[in-house]
């Protein structure tokens, strides 16, 4: 009997394990995400609504590269009803419930509407901005919560939080410039000109990332300067009396103060820091990360090309291939922290946030910028070895069965997942995603994030896919999100973007507005609040949102095309910009080379935007039953 009761007991433990199992890795409500996780143990999804005892079961691993077996997943993703006589109901069927729901409440967005949300986005940017010019100027930064300005921490240096942005240089103003002229109002452009001209200087003892100085100050003074010298930008008659090219001046000024972070590095890849009144401080560490050092070529290219001086251009360009040299042989991928003096990679993880993010960005809007056929190359085969290893999920965002599409963080050299999180400034991708012609990838990667906003009326710093919960919790007012809602709104013209617009507009008025500004959310759960609005605030978040619901605004209706940098900052798309004053001064890897002289076989910089047809611009961009499905992953339901 002693032996019957030990078998017993054993069946009853195992089925409880199996129950257990299911619970925590089946499609059990707000137990997991519905996805399957690459765990060390191999367990998978349990099938359910097998029809029949006979049916075969289906794995659509979130750990399988999509690209690795891609005829195999065609037919078990993709095969008609009548290719295999056993049939096996979709997981998905679970979200197709009331499909029209999201119809009824995407699908269309009056005209009114559109007005009202126009005026609330510039409110909010003149709330702050009035603000900061009242209570902070000339310091950097405005303390919403307590209505003060903000300059570096010179009692703490090592704080870089603050002193790696602020630099004692009027910030605020500086990012704001062209978002002035945006919003129509031509006399406060004039006067915040006049203010920075005859206030800014960057003979500082600051300290500042190179990084930040130059997508928040050099990128804003330069695009300020070509605004006010080119009769062919849409904002009419923007000429200053007396304007001698003051700002460009400034700009040149601060590019050689970054140069020292370029000299003495055994790779040509920069130093972190500088400053700005001695170079590159005694202590300086070693170590930068990869967006932080190859997201220069746009503000320095451009630079060298309105000055005639190649300098600035032949620093950027030599940092951008030094890092790609350094990729792994085995991916494709670079890493996201590297040690400039030796070369090797500190740190391994390959994504597409922090530390990664505007490099990519930057490769294509270099190439759309100057036509350098080496830059396309290079994103061309980044992209790539993205598809390759950061991406999981369904091959189709649209179409198909399984897990919609995720890029996940991967050990460079060999492309497994190093944890199961990721960033807010990933959400920029959507809209690099757009700027390529990839815009169904777009719609269904864009459609995630909005799905944590709307969880949290945020985007949490680093969100946990695989607990649904950020890992990091605050949220800086980003704009990575709004901007790809407007890049996506403008190639599809789709109202759900409207929407997405006017949800994050109204999540900002609720969560983030303080007596003098807007403030960081400290806790995108509790909505506690951090005393710092950050610059990019105004300079991209505010005009991005003014923009999304600004449909005859001149930047739309003009024939001439822009482009905006990392920080939001706008650029003409210019024939003189493609054409230089030098020859290179040292030679291109053979590849690259190879790439240049075949610019038959490179795609003309065209919009790509038919790709989806005109029917769809009436309907959602992601299928009711996608939609269903993203929100159950992140907790919605």
């Amino acid at each position: 009997m002693q032996w019957r009761s030990i078998v017993v007991g054993l069946v009853v433990l195992r089925l409880t394990l199996s129950c257990v199992l299911w619970l925590a890795f089946g499609l059990g409500p707000n137990v997991s995400w519905g996805f399957n996780f690459p765990l060390n143990f191999n367990l998978h999804r349990i099938e359910l609504f097998k029809e029949q005892d006979g049916a075969t079961e289906t794995v659509n691993s979130w750990s399988q590269r999509i690209h690795e077996h891609r005829d195999a997943q065609r037919k078990t993703s993709c095969a008609s009803k009548d290719d295999s006589p056993t049939k096996t109901k979709s997981y998905l069927s679970l979200f197709e419930g009331e499909r029209d729901e999201y119809d009824k409440r995407y699908s269309s967005f009056p005209d009114k509407l559109k007005t009202k949300m126009k005026g609330m986005a510039k409110d909010m940017f003149y709330f702050g901005y009035d603000n900061y010019m009242k209570y902070a100027f000339p310091e950097d930064e405005l303390n919403p919560i307590d209505c003060e300005g903000r300059g570096p921490d010179v009692i703490n240096p090592s704080n870089i939080n603050i002193n790696d942005v602020l630099g004692n240089y009027s910030l605020t103003l500086i990012d704001t410039l062209d978002t002035l002229l945006v919003l129509g109002n031509v006399s406060e452009f004039h006067r915040a000109v006049k203010l920075v001209i005859d206030t800014v200087s960057f003979d500082k003892d600051s300290t500042v990332q190179v990084f930040e100085a130059n997508i928040r100050i050099l990128g804003s003074l330069i695009s300020a300067h070509i605004l006010l010298t080119d009769p062919k930008h849409p904002f009419g008659d923007v000429g200053l009396e007396d304007y001698d090219n003051e700002l460009l001046h400034l700009a040149h000024d601060l590019a050689v103060r970054l140069l020292p972070a370029f000299e003495n590095t055994g790779t040509g890849i920069p130093y972190p820091r500088v400053n700005l009144k001695s170079g590159v401080p005694p202590d300086s560490i070693n170590e930068t990360c990869t967006a932080g050092a190859g997201s220069l070529l746009v503000e320095f290219g451009i630079l060298s090309r309105l000055i005639g001086d190649s300098t600035f251009e032949w620093v950027a360009r030599r940092a951008v291939r030094a890092l790609w040299n350094l990729r792994s042989n085995e991916t494709g991928l670079l890493g996201n922290v590297v040690n400039i003096q030796t070369g090797q990679w500190v740190g391994k993880q390959s994504g597409l946030g922090a530390g990664m993010d505007s490099f990519y960005e930057y490769l294509l809007k270099s190439y759309i910028l100057f036509g350098e056929k080496e830059d396309y190359w290079m994103f061309q085969a980044s992209y790539e070895s993205i598809q390759n290893h950061l991406r999981r999920g369904r091959e189709s965002c649209n179409e198909g069965e399984g897990d919609p599409p995720l890029y996940v963080n991967v050990n460079m050299f060999n492309g497994r997942i190093m944890n199961t999180w990721i960033d807010s400034l990933q959400a920029f991708f959507p809209g690099l995603l757009v700027l390529n012609g990839d815009v169904e990838e777009a719609i269904c990667l864009h459609a995630f994030y909005y799905a944590i906003w709307k969880r949290f009326g945020a985007l949490p710093e680093r969100y946990n896919w695989q607990l649904q919960a950020p890992d990091v919790l605050f949220y800086p007012l980003r704009p990575e999100l709004v901007e790809s809602t407007y890049l996506l709104y403008q190639a599809t013209k789709n109202p759900f973007y409207l929407h997405v617009g006017m949800d994050i507009l109204e999540s900002l008025e609720k969560n983030a507005k303080v007596r003098c500004g807007y403030a960081t959310l400290h806790h995108v759960v509790d909505k506690s609040k951090e005393d710092r609005m950050e610059s990019f605030f105004l300079s991209e978040t505010c005009k991005y949102l003014y923009l999304l619901f600004d449909d005859e605004n001149p930047l739309h209706k003009s024939e001439n095309k822009y482009i905006f940098t990392t920080e939001g900052h706008m650029v003409p798309i210019d024939e003189r910009f493609r054409e230089k004053q030098w020859s290179d001064v040292f030679p291109l890897e053979e590849a690259a080379q190879t790439a240049r002289d075949t610019s038959d076989r490179l795609s003309s910089n065209t919009s790509n935007c038919e790709r989806i047809p005109e029917e769809r611009r009436y309907s959602l961009p992601l299928k009711s039953v996608y939609m269903r499905q993203i929100d159950h992953m992140v907790g919605l339901f």
